[in-house]
């Protein structure tokens, strides 16, 4: 399908690695314009190598998790124009009780998960509603509408973000933006990978049998997919959240769960 992206200008942050990595794969192979950007000089520079796509990459190397480094992104995807597209995807994830949650995790955690989809939205926006066209698109979770008790900070991050969302979804009336969420499913990544094998080893046992496990009897239980969604799955429904084709999804926050929440709404 020709998603009609080919000419758009797209920043996908924390795009070198899981999820974001391939939805900047996905929008380069539509024909976008793409920037990945992250910490790690060295994935960043890889990345923009090993990504394929007519419009080109480009990449910025940039600590989101800070003021600053938000600006030197926003002012590196803007150097050759205004931005058409945002995909808020930058983000951490821990597991730790709530009674055992500093202020500190508490704050770094907003500061990633939150901070920088707000600095880049306010900077970005903007003159996407000048120009009357435009997608930002947060990436949540499962967990925005099904907090887990043992990861309640993240958790917070990702429900604010869809109010968030929501209130630039405001702004938009009678123009082609659009501001959406997409609550993803537990997704394997090379964070969940690393979790998985740190998480094996405390408990003498393997990757293989905790995810089973997962499913089997702890959260995933849940899940209709029964089973971890891949990134490109994922990349595949925010893809088209980006494209003019989804011109009448605005101000929502449709799930791309695996049918992990038990929700009809």
């Amino acid at each position: 399908m020709d998603l009609d992206l080919a000419g758009k200008r797209a920043l996908v942050t924390g795009s070198t690695l899981g999820i974001g990595r391939a939805i900047a794969a996905a929008l380069a192979a539509e024909g976008a314009s793409v920037i990945v950007n992250g910490r790690d000089a060295e994935r960043v520079a890889r990345a923009v190598r090993e990504i394929p796509g007519p419009g080109g990459v480009a990449g910025c190397a940039a600590d989101l998790s800070t003021a600053d480094g938000a600006a030197t992104l926003a002012d590196f995807a803007t150097q050759d124009g205004p931005i058409d597209i945002l995909v808020n995807n930058a983000g951490m994830f821990t597991v730790k009780e709530f009674f055992d949650i500093e202020d500190a995790d508490w704050q770094a955690m907003f500061d990633l998960n939150v901070m920088s989809a707000v600095r880049l939205s306010r900077a970005l926006m903007p003159a996407m509603l000048e120009s009357g066209w435009g997608r930002i698109v947060f990436i949540g979770s499962d967990q925005s509408s099904k907090p887990n008790p043992s990861m309640a900070h993240y958790a917070m991050t990702k429900t604010a973000l869809v109010s968030i969302a929501r209130s630039l979804a405001e702004r938009t009336r009678e123009t082609g933006v659009t501001v959406n969420t997409v609550q993803v499913a537990p997704t394997w990544t090379d964070g969940v990978d690393a979790f998985m094998h740190q998480m094996a080893e405390i408990e003498g046992t393997t990757p293989e049998e905790m995810s089973k496990g997962y499913f089997a009897e702890g959260e995933g239980r849940t899940s209709l997919l029964q089973r971890w969604a891949r990134p490109e799955e994922i990349a595949a429904f925010v893809v088209f959240l980006c494209s003019p084709l989804a011109s009448a999804i605005n101000g929502a926050a449709p799930r791309a769960d695996g049918g992990m929440v038990r929700s009809l709404f």
